[in-house]
């Protein structure tokens, strides 16, 4: 069976990546995966607080060398992070001498600055992509959904003018018209899209009265919005789709495919099942396909999304109302 796909101008034996997790901390693992089947690997992400720590930590000690002691917790402590900026290159480096399979970087911020030009190192470290992740919770009420629209937009055209690499774009599902951002965002450069980041969701600890820090692992269940958008983007716009949350069986990553998706990307099931997850659920894809006479998983790409549609927003209308009216029958 022909599992090919092409994402971001690779040619990928199938479409079932490892997604930016803690796996890639551990070479042995990253081999692992390799083995197991993994058609690319996403490295986890190296923050702009890190990057802007690095650069203003030995300016700030020099500043303020004889404040009060408290003064040290105005930045962010290195230990927070698992890499600094320079074993984060580093760590590209070993993951890409590693494996055959293409290795994908990420950045993770929020504005258009310096920390910008680690693309360019992420590059010469080896990386063949690089994935931007946006995270960003809009919480200003100031802020208007256009401006948090370009400031994205900016960072992306910023971006794309600092290295050769491939850029996708990690998107959250919050944004108010997504399909017309998505243009604006293939307009700047971006090569992909990647549905959804999975927004870190606090709890309130009522026992110590602060914010609980939680990050559960993600279900099929996160699948069905991610789906949804696929589907109206797929056919839309010339762009590689990548679906990341909710891929934890081949039946799955089918939906995927079919709503639209060039690359899946798998993380809580290799956390949860180990990485030979991977190769399973490829595995599964391919027995699907033949079982039901596919030819290639070209042929299953998209068939399911929205393009064939004259007025997608109407079909998903008419979805909602049949799916409430028939609700208790």
């Amino acid at each position: 069976m022909d599992l090919s796909t092409k994402y971001l101008g690779f040619e990928l034996k199938h479409p079932v990546m490892l997604g930016a997790s803690p796996i890639v901390n551990d070479l042995d693992q990253v081999k692992l995966a390799e083995d197991a089947g993994v058609s690319a690997i996403v490295m986890n992400s190296l923050f702009e607080e890190q990057i802007e720590h690095e650069r203003t930590a030995q300016e700030y000690a020099e500043a303020h060398g004889e404040s009060f002691a408290e003064a040290q917790s105005y930045l962010p402590s290195t230990k927070e992070y698992l890499l600094g900026p320079d074993a984060y290159l580093d760590r590209v480096r070993k993951v890409k001498s590693a494996v055959g399979v293409p290795v994908i970087g990420s950045l993770n911020g929020t504005t258009v600055s310096g920390w910008l030009d680690y693309a360019k190192l992420i590059e010469q470290a080896g990386a063949d992509a690089l994935e931007l992740n946006v995270y960003r919770v809009a919480s200003d009420v100031a802020e208007t959904g256009a401006s948090a629209e370009k400031r994205v937009v900016d960072m992306v055209a910023a971006l794309t003018q600092k290295t050769k690499l491939p850029v996708a774009v990690k998107l959250s599902p919050f944004y108010t018209a997504l399909p017309n951002f998505a243009q604006q965002l293939v307009a700047a450069g971006a090569k992909g899209l990647v549905l959804f980041n999975r927004f870190y969701q606090p709890d309130i600890d009522l026992n110590e009265l602060e914010v609980a820090l939680k990050l559960e692992l993600s279900s099929s269940s996160e699948l069905l919005l991610r789906l949804r958008w696929l589907a109206i983007l797929s056919g839309r716009v010339d762009v590689s789709l990548g679906l990341s949350g909710g891929v934890h069986t081949a039946e799955d990553a089918l939906k995927a495919v079919m709503a639209g998706a060039h690359g899946v990307q798998v993380v809580s099931a290799a956390l949860k099942r180990g990485v030979s997850a991977i190769g399973e659920i490829r595995s599964g894809v391919a027995k699907w396909l033949t079982q039901h006479e596919y030819e290639s998983l070209a042929q299953a790409q998209g068939s399911m999304n929205l393009s064939r549609s004259p007025n997608p927003e109407l079909y998903e209308r008419g979805n909602y109302i049949r799916i409430l009216q028939s609700y208790g029958r």
